[in-house]
């Protein structure tokens, strides 16, 4: 083995051993609304042992081990149609819009008029359980049926039917609103009490709503391109779904997460940057929801800094690490293959990749939450305003293994994808496997990141 594997295989077991280190019971936590914050889902330490250490070995033997080109072009040109009529793939759009407008008029009527309780308002239910946890998650494991649902997108017919100015975004501006606007809506969903004040929520949406409408009836598409953060996230995670949409509005089967190696999936700086916006925000938000950050939190407000100031800056401060640290593997991995390849084109390539860790993380932070408060969903949903008395799954100890295993899977998937675009990219068989020693270890560490995460017992953020 080449001294830079074995650095980066050495970098991921620390991260490895520093995550156990830190551990000693494994559990699961769910995100902004929990029936039971108190509860603990044990893990054996040796399971949690050898899964990290599997799982890093498992990668290095994918990167040093799968070199033919042929199986990786069929991989990922394994593509099969689906046939729908068109009379009901138009049924279905318009089925689909429906919903997405019924949806979103509940939210706005029962966050004002219905119960109070967060966990019997269908409002908020419906937004944290059934759309950020459980619609989120069929973005990424079936496919991005978002456009379809989107109520917001209704500013489009009405742009082709009423006058409507026909602004421009300047192309410098790329896709930074979009990464602005997603730090921004996770800052607010953490700071404020969005999942306990259905009023509150309400107003959010309402408000959200507008915005969005009148955006998109003053650029037409390019807002839901490039500037709205929510349909960009789906549009992000719907790369890793078998499920895809073609260029001519055909839908197609294809190797789950193999949309990731397309070259056209991110095009600037800007796209990179959400790319890991996106990847850090969700570990941001499992973060501030444990007893470690909670203890650093209430030191550092104790020691003068406001808490107004705490978790925003946390917030920005790691996602640039995140990013600085996605910009230097990519970097060393350009030197270390000894290319001479423009540093963007290879940013470009190599980020979707991690769009798989990100879904991993989703689904391990959010399946059991979704679970749970599904119940309570199907009660609010059956008597909107006079719901019957919330009711939650209690999950098995053994489910958290499941959690830790779809971190694992994810970080697996963004090792093939990078290996599959480091053998497009490269002639030489050596220069790809060099070029992803710093980008491999980059990885163990946001997975071994997000490990330590779903490991702790979840905590209120405290000072919010």
């Amino acid at each position: 083995m080449r001294c830079p594997q074995r650095r980066a295989v050495g970098a991921g077991l620390v991260a490895a051993s520093l995550a156990l280190a830190l551990t000693g019971r494994a559990t699961a936590h769910g995100g902004s609304l929990s029936a039971d914050d108190s509860r603990a889902l044990a893990v054996p330490l040796w399971l949690f042992l050898s899964t990290g250490g599997g799982v890093v070995g498992v990668s290095f033997l994918l990167t040093s081990f799968v070199t033919d080109r042929e199986l990786l072009r069929a991989v990922r040109e394994r593509r099969r149609d689906v046939v729908l009529p068109s009379g009901v793939r138009r049924w279905l759009a318009i089925c689909a819009r429906a919903i997405g407008l019924l949806g979103l008029a509940a939210v706005l009527v029962v966050g004002v008029v219905g119960p109070a309780a967060p966990l019997s308002n269908l409002a908020v239910l419906v937004v944290w359980v059934g759309w950020w946890a459980g619609f989120t998650m069929t973005t990424y494991l079936v496919g991005n049926a978002w456009p379809v649902f989107n109520p917001w997108r209704v500013a489009l017919p009405l742009r082709e039917r009423l006058p409507a100015p026909d602004w421009r975004l300047p192309e410098r501006v790329g896709s930074w609103p979009a990464v602005a606007g997603l730090l921004a809506f996770i800052w607010l969903e953490v700071v404020s009490p969005l999942a306990g004040d259905p009023r509150l929520l309400a107003g959010v949406v309402g408000a959200y709503s507008a915005l969005a409408v009148a955006g998109g009836f003053a650029f037409g598409e390019e807002w839901f391109e490039r500037v709205d953060p929510i349909s960009r996230v789906f549009a992000s995670f719907g790369a890793v779904a078998p499920v895809y949409r073609d260029a001519g509005g055909s839908l197609g089967l294809r190797v789950p997460g193999t949309g990731l190696e397309s070259p056209d999936l991110v095009r600037d700086a800007s796209d990179v940057a959400f790319v890991v916006a996106l990847l850090w925000v969700t570990t941001y938000d499992g973060l501030v929801a444990t007893p470690p950050w909670r203890g650093f939190a209430t030191a550092i407000v104790g020691a003068g800094v406001p808490a107004a100031v705490l978790y925003p800056v946390a917030l920005l401060a790691g996602f640039g690490v995140f990013l600085a640290i996605y910009r230097v593997a990519v970097s060393r991995g350009r030197r270390d293959a000894e290319s001479y390849r423009d540093p963007l084109e290879l940013a470009n390539r190599f980020a979707p990749s991690l769009l798989a860790i990100a879904a991993g993380y989703h689904v391990a932070h959010y399946l059991g939450y979704f679970i749970e408060l599904s119940p309570a969903l199907l009660g609010a949903l059956s008597a909107p305003l006079a719901p019957p008395a919330p009711v939650a799954v209690v999950l098995p100890p053994w489910f958290s293994v499941v959690s830790l295993g779809f971190v694992l899977l994810g970080h697996l998937g963004a090792i093939w994808v990078a290996h599959a675009v480091a053998y497009d990219l490269f002639p030489s068989r050596m220069q790809a496997v060099r070029s992803q020693y710093a980008l491999t270890a980059a990885m163990v560490f946001y997975t071994m990141t997000s490990l330590w995460i779903v490991s702790r017992p979840y905590a209120a953020p405290p000072f919010v």
